[in-house]
């Protein structure tokens, strides 16, 4: 059973609104890298497996699942747990830069995600929007990889992930998530600045 309320002649579902609400209390504590951001990661994850399922939104409904399991290895990578670096103080790990030797991994796997993805969703015509499902599919994979090792880049594939994210939720009737995104957009401007001041 969907719950649906109307707001200024658009239907917003119940479920929606509440991830929507997970979502902005998630970018606020991504922003501040607070230990909250991994648990809110988790939440917003399921809810948002659910809203992309039901939008036929289909590779960023399988990447929520993906975003799930990456958010318990971000746990354990912030905290220490696993790959603790030397310059990490007291147990978790710090904000740092990307190594200028991955960059050309993270920039084919890019690319090649993107193609791949937007291959197969045209090929199984599941997808609403194959393109625009794909490429901000594969954006999020690497970003999420990215945001694990906490290096202040991350938020550039952020940057590029919103806008697509915004139009994909839009063009399905999710306007509660694509004004959210909207306000992800700026987070991730913010995010960057701060990110890249207080990295090692």
């Amino acid at each position: 059973m969907n719950f649906e309320i109307s707001f200024f002649n658009f239907q917003l579902s119940i479920i929606e609104v509440i991830g929507a609400v997970i979502g902005l209390f998630y970018i606020i504590s991504e922003y501040r890298a607070d230990r909250w951001f991994w648990p809110l990661s988790l939440l917003m994850s399921a809810f948002y497996a659910v809203i992309d399922y039901a939008s036929g939104i289909y590779a960023n409904g399988t990447i929520c699942v993906y975003n799930f399991v990456m958010s318990i290895y971000g746990i354990l990578v912030w905290r220490g747990i696993i790959q603790k670096r030397e310059e990490d103080k007291g147990g978790e790990r710090q904000i740092s830069s990307c190594p200028n030797r991955y960059w050309w991994q993270i920039i084919t796997m890019i690319v090649l995600l993107s193609v791949v993805l937007t291959w197969l969703l045209g090929l199984l015509h599941e997808s609403s929007y194959p393109l625009l499902d794909g490429v901000s599919s594969a954006l999020t994979i690497v970003g999420m990889l990215m945001l694990a090792h906490k290096w202040w880049q991350q938020w550039f594939c952020w940057m590029l992930v919103e806008p697509l994210m915004i139009a994909l939720f839009w063009l399905t009737g999710n306007y509660a998530s694509a004004l959210l995104y909207a306000v992800f957009e700026v987070f991730c401007i913010l995010g960057a600045i701060r990110w890249r001041k207080e990295s090692i």
